[in-house]
């Protein structure tokens, strides 16, 4: 009897069931067993053993957005109990520590010789306001916790920002960690996105500014901002002006210092986000480690990004947690 191959489970952390169809629907077509545990309330008994399978942690940064104010803490402790347990895990504890803080991202970056803006982490008004008379020029507020881009708002001086303070016009950031960074002015309006499975990179893309920093490139998020803008706006067409593919390819020294950062972080798939300034200098200044893919742009570049992430589970993860069993005889 010749032996066939059996699959493992994909098990899915996840808070926003928004952004699961293209996951599951890619681990699906590569022929895995899928099941999802959406993480917000529960609880974690260490002696108890989590499910066979592979892992996958969804669990974002933004989650306290849409409502889900007990995603972070508990996804914290329930990672360490799978790892406890030896299970595999996509983007695990370390890699979600460092999604977690924007101000780890930048230390981390700085670590492995990768450009970054001038960042400050604050807490309080008095700090923002100390922390801001120390830049140059102009500098952006942001949540240290964050997601999508919410909460940026740009300054100009120390009086622009004490004034958003008096006038309480700052969106309030999870436990009051707001990040001071450094503007960094871009001769064209975009952002490029370098986005990497398993120490491998699939592609780039260009997120325009001119809307606002808002730019969570998930079909999802497009569609959402879409039906905000009236019924005559057309969902089909989400995120199609808004994000183009990025002549940036793998050979790119930046690219190689990505792959090289997130092997040695424990990082497993991430967008990475960077901006040029008129001299040519790249800083790079976001990790998401919960990337989404614009469905609008992989059709125009011929790459799915969801089945791409299922492939890489299929080939080398999951080659890893095989098991031989007896081929069935034909009845």
């Amino acid at each position: 009897m010749a032996p066939y191959l059996s699959l493992p489970t994909i098990h899915v952390l996840y808070e926003n069931p928004d952004w699961l169809p293209p996951l599951v629907s890619g681990l699906e077509d590569e022929g895995f067993t899928v099941e999802l545990h959406e993480l917000d309330g529960g609880l974690v008994d260490p002696a108890v053993p989590p499910a066979e399978g592979i892992w996958i942690n969804r669990i974002s940064p933004s989650s306290h957005t849409r409502g889900h104010h007990g995603s972070v803490g508990l996804t914290r402790d329930y990672l360490l109990w799978l790892e406890a347990w030896g299970r595999t895990v996509i983007n695990g504890s370390r890699a979600y520590e460092v999604e977690m803080s924007k101000l780890r991202q930048d230390m981390i970056l700085r670590k492995h010789g990768i450009r970054t803006p001038r960042t400050m982490l604050v807490i309080g008004a008095d700090a923002m306001i100390e922390a801001a008379a120390t830049f140059d020029g102009p500098f952006i507020t942001k949540h240290n916790r964050g997601g999508k881009g919410l909460g940026i708002q740009l300054f100009h001086s120390v009086e622009h920002l004490a004034a958003a303070i008096e006038e309480d016009t700052l969106e309030e950031a999870p436990d009051g960690q707001f990040i001071l960074q450094e503007y960094v002015q871009s001769p064209e309006a975009f952002i490029t996105r370098v986005e990497i499975v398993g120490g491998r990179f699939l592609f780039a893309m260009r997120s325009s500014t001119l809307g606002g920093f808002q730019l969570c490139p998930s079909d999802a998020c497009q569609i959402q901002a879409q039906a905000e803008k009236g019924p005559d706006v057309c969902p089909a067409d989400s995120g199609s002006d808004k994000f183009s593919a990025s002549p940036l390819t793998a050979s790119d020294p930046l690219v190689a210092a990505y792959i090289s950062m997130m092997a040695s972080e424990g990082i497993d798939l991430a967008g990475i986000e960077f901006v040029e300034d008129a001299r040519g200098n790249r800083y790079t200044y976001d990790i998401n480690g919960t990337t989404n893919y614009s469905g609008v742009l992989g059709e125009k570049i011929g790459i799915d990004g969801m089945l791409e992430v299922a492939r890489w589970i299929k080939r080398e993860v999951a080659a890893r947690s095989y098991s031989t069993v007896p081929a069935r005889r034909a009845s």
